[in-house]
């Protein structure tokens, strides 16, 4: 169903509850899986961590986690694990298009049984559980983070634990953090010094209660709304200014753009000043990836540039998002070009009207172009991706005075 957006840009001031982190989320739930006690609260209510909790729990040889990629890479190694356990791992079509290899060598190289259900390198897959002995495996370090983070999470249920050694320079850094804070906090001993992982194997944690910090890349469009709004105040909650989340980084970018970030006790407050803006935002997106695209669409409504790097693994995911932003931005009379590890976007003063934005499957695409209907109306194409991730993204824009129309015929 497609969406139409507009707002009148009148001051904008509102109290949102953003729900938890679906990184945070579907990492303690594998490691609540392998060791029981955790009590976790403010889980995300995403999609992708839905269909984590539905695959945790099934007693089906086949396990469909659709575009959850995340879910993909977690279970792979989870599986593996899982004693005496046939599991076939498969995904949507664009699932089956996004590359395994690197994670399932490692594994194979640890004495795990995996086989390709159709193309080599790509889900579906057939995973034999089983009890691995291996306690040190090596891979680059420059690939995406969730295949170090999946061998991190079984890595204390092994019985020698388990050494990763990472060849190259490590991207993503934040990621494998969040996952090392996420085993400390369970019980589970840890460190990442160097290019060496060392997780300590554990037979048991004791009980307790882990909460979950609300999702910084959920945060991410309304820091575009605040920077696009000339009177803007809006609380979000459930936030801590010592996060463990790459995207928090936010905070310190989009001051640039006119958005300064005060921390409360438990919240930020978002609200816009007056800066001068650059003519052209230069950021390196390595450590946070998913927030690129929605800084282009930002600096398109502000009228000024960006030169972003680091954006080598948005080629994998739910779409090509390079090729994507370009797509949709150039409709919007934007001048953007991009290259396999860089966006490139040149200033502009118009933007084109009711423009169908195309979402490609992925909710980013949606989220991220939605703050543009404070400049023009827009329509968002399968405007209820966004459920991946955050499903009361529409109502928390009304919420915020903008105008939501659903139907398929606008």
């Amino acid at each position: 169903m497609n969406f139409g957006l507009q707002h009148a840009n009148s001051p904008i001031i509102g109290d949102l509850q953003i729900t938890g982190s679906k990184s945070e989320s579907n990492r303690l739930l594998i490691i609540e899986s392998l060791f029981n006690n955790l009590e976790i609260s403010n889980l995300s209510n995403s999609d992708d961590t839905q269909v984590m909790k539905k695959a945790l729990t099934s007693e089906e040889t086949e396990v469909d986690i659709h575009h959850a990629g995340t879910a993909m890479r977690f279970l792979t190694a989870y599986f593996a694990v899982n004693e005496g356990r046939e599991t076939i791992l498969t995904g949507s079509q664009r699932m089956q298009e996004r590359p395994i290899k690197l994670l399932v060598d490692a594994l194979r190289s640890m004495g795990a049984v995996i086989e390709y259900e159709k193309n080599e390198g790509y889900p579906p897959i057939r995973i034999q559980g089983k009890k691995l002995t291996a306690n040190s495996v090596s891979l680059q370090a420059n690939i995406s983070s969730q295949y170090i983070s999946a061998l991190m999470l079984i890595g204390a249920s092994l019985p020698n634990g388990l050494t990763i050694n990472l060849e190259g320079e490590v991207t993503s850094t934040p990621y494998i953090l969040m996952t090392l804070e996420m085993l400390q906090r369970s019980g589970i001993q840890g460190s990442f010094e160097g290019n060496t992982i060392t997780i300590e194997a554990c037979s048991a944690v004791e009980s307790k209660k882990i909460p979950v910090e609300s999702d910084w890349s959920s945060a991410s469009y309304f820091y575009s709304i605040a920077a696009l709004n000339e009177n803007s105040s809006i609380q979000l909650s459930n936030y801590r200014k010592e996060s463990l989340q790459g995207d928090s980084c936010l905070a310190t970018i989009y001051k640039q753009l006119g958005v300064e970030t005060i921390y409360k006790e438990n919240s930020i407050i978002l609200t816009k000043t007056n800066t001068d803006l650059p003519d052209i935002l230069m950021e390196d997106l390595r450590n946070a990836p998913d927030i690129a695209q929605t800084i282009a669409v930002t600096c398109l409504g502000l009228g000024i540039g960006c030169n972003l790097s680091g954006l080598h693994t948005l080629k994998i995911k739910e779409t090509d998002r390079l090729v994507a932003l370009q797509t949709e931005i150039e409709k919007l009379g934007g001048d953007i070009e991009v290259t396999e590890d860089q966006l490139f976007l040149k200033p502009s003063k118009n933007i084109h009207q009711n423009i169908e934005i195309e979402t490609y499957n992925d909710h980013r695409m949606a989220m991220a172009f939605a703050p543009l209907a404070l400049k023009v109306p827009i329509i968002i194409k399968d405007a209820m991706v966004v459920s991946k991730s955050y499903p009361d993204f529409y109502s928390d824009l009304e919420k915020l005075n903008f105008e939501v129309s659903k139907g398929s015929d606008i």
